[in-house]
Order: C-alpha cells, then structure tokens, then sequence
C-alpha cells in the first residue's frame, strides 16, 4: 500500500521562484564576470583572470539551474513515479563539475606563470574600487539565493548559492594580492594567492557533492532502528522487519516495510497502517511509505537488510570451517 504523504510548496509555484531567483543570479554573475576580465586583461593580473573563469562557471551553472528546474518536480507521473526532485541533485552535480573545472584552470595558470613569469601587474584606484562593488555584488547574489533556496527547500539554490559563497572568498583573496602590488609592489602575491584560491574552490565543490551523492544513490535516510523503535509503538503490531528508506529527510523519503499485525480483519489492518504512517509522516515528512502486511503467524527476526546479509555471510563462514575441518 503506497500513499502520497507531505506538506510541500505547490511545486508550480516553487519552480517559478528558482526560475526567478536564477535568471536574476544569472544577470549579476555575467555582470561580475565582465568587470573581472576587463580588468584582469587590463592589470594583467593572473589571479583576477582565474576569478574571472570562476565567475563564468557562475553564469554557466545558473544556465544549468534554468534547464534542470524546467523538469524538477516534487509530484509522481507515469514515468516518473517517484517524482523528478532527482533532476536537482544532477543539476548539482554539475555545479561541482563545473568548481572542478575552475579549481584546475586556476592552478594550471598559476603553475605556469611560477615557470615563465609575466609581465608586471599594474593596479590603479579605479580598479581596485570596481573590484570593491564585485565583491558586494557576490555577496548580495550569495544570501539572496541561499534565502531563497532554503525558502523554497531547493538544493540547486542551496548548491549555487555555495558556489557563489567561494567567488567571494576567491575575490577577497585577489583584492588582497593586488593591494599588495598596488601599495607594496609585490608582484609575487598574486600568483602565490593563486593557490589558497584554487583550495577554496574545491572545497565548495567537496560540499555540493556530499549534501547530494545520498540522494542520488539511495543511501538509507532514516535509520531502520528509529523506524523499528517508532512502529512498534503502534498498538496491534506485533513485529516490523526488511525495513528500507531512501531520499533526505526534510526534503523526500520513501519508506518500505514488513509489518505482522494482531488484526481480526482487513479494515483493522488498515487501521493500524494508516497510524504508522501518521506518525512516520509527523516526525520525518515529507515521507512516503510502503507496507506489506503479513499473517500473525509469520516470524522474522531481521530489522534491516544489512542483517540478513551478516547473518548470511556468518553462515557461509560457519559452513566452509565445517568443511575445512571435515577435509
């Protein structure tokens, strides 16, 4: 029995909020990203041209965003009968692709100018001002769409906003080497910034990866015991077993389930299936649960797979040292 459970934005709505939230991201990154190579050919500055190439990653993952949240959607479909909120995950995905790509750009032209150095970097006032409102620019970009994304529970937003969280750190660190070649004429900062640059932005890569590599490969959400220990609170059941989870809690998850009731008939089965998932809803929805009811006189003594499966393994090992020992 599978029921469609959940308090959740009407995801029409939704999808019209990253939509909005994205192209006006998008503008501003193809704002900054202008500014940075202007005056990255301008100084010739390596580190601000890397920044540059990190805010076309920018605009290159809010193109991403708009097509990925086209087809994103909370609901089922024949299809897609577990909804499409997958879409997202692979759209952040592709942010960190997008971060690794950045990060190797940026230490490739730093090692390159260490063995053929430039020319010197010339800065000047107006630059070092412009550089000031790009970095403002990235921090308004960075707490609107995580503001945005938390709102509307989207980890693309989430997943963008992070990214755009390393620009800043990225352009803090290149105003600072140019400072010290605009006050202190030390034209090797700037390639030697290159480097904590390129750390930053792997760094964000990491985290967009491990906030959505659970979802993608169905990594248990919830743990079985917390389920066993809920269950079995509800009066009329007798034994829960093989149960499984998937998805993230807070955003989507699928429950499975065995459960042995004492029930005289079938509507009182019900009953008590309909409880559970009540309580399963109230302590992890959005949730959606699914539960194969077996007779009274049914037993098993397994909670989880991973139990069947070191029971098993324990059985096999049992049954070769009896054979080792027969020989």
């Amino acid at each position: 029995m599978v029921r469609q459970r959940g308090r959740q934005l009407d995801a029409q709505a939704r999808q019209r909020t990253v939509k909005r939230v994205l192209l006006v991201t998008l503008g501003l990154n193809l704002l900054v990203m202008g500014i940075k190579a202007a005056i990255g050919l301008a100084t010739g500055s390596l580190s601000l041209v890397a920044d540059a190439l990190h805010s076309l990653t920018d605009g290159a993952n809010n193109v991403l965003g708009l097509w990925v949240s086209r087809y994103s959607s909370p609901h089922p479909d024949r299809d897609h009968p577990y909804g499409h909120q997958k879409f997202e995950a692979l759209g952040a995905l592709g942010i960190a692709a997008f971060l690794g790509v950045a990060c190797f750009e940026i230490l490739q032209g730093a090692i390159e100018r260490l063995i053929v150095p430039g020319k010197g970097i010339r800065v000047t006032g107006v630059e070092m001002a412009l550089l000031v409102v790009v970095l403002l620019i990235n921090v308004l970009v960075a707490v609107y769409e995580r503001r945005e994304g938390k709102r509307v529970d989207s980890p693309l937003l989430i997943a963008d906003a992070y990214h755009t969280m390393s620009d800043i750190w990225v352009t803090l660190a290149v105003l600072a080497g140019l400072l010290g070649v605009w006050l202190f004429k030390w034209q090797w900062l700037d390639v030697a910034l290159s480097f904590p640059v390129a750390g930053m932005v792997a760094y964000s890569g990491w985290q967009v990866l491990r906030q959505n590599l659970p979802w993608l490969v169905d990594e248990s959400a919830i743990a079985p015991e917390a389920i066993y220990t809920l269950v079995m609170t509800v009066p009329g059941v007798i034994n829960v077993h093989d149960i499984a989870s998937r998805g993230l809690v807070g955003r989507q998850c699928f429950v499975e389930m065995h459960l042995v009731v004492s029930a005289p008939d079938v509507e009182t089965a019900h009953q008590i299936t309909e409880e559970i998932e009540d309580r399963l809803e109230a302590q992890f929805a959005p949730v959606r649960v699914m539960i194969h009811v077996e007779p009274p006189s049914y037993v098993s003594p397994h909670i989880s797979y991973e139990e069947e499966e070191e029971e098993e393994e324990e059985r096999r090992r049992k049954r070769e040292e009896g054979l080792g020992t027969s020989i």
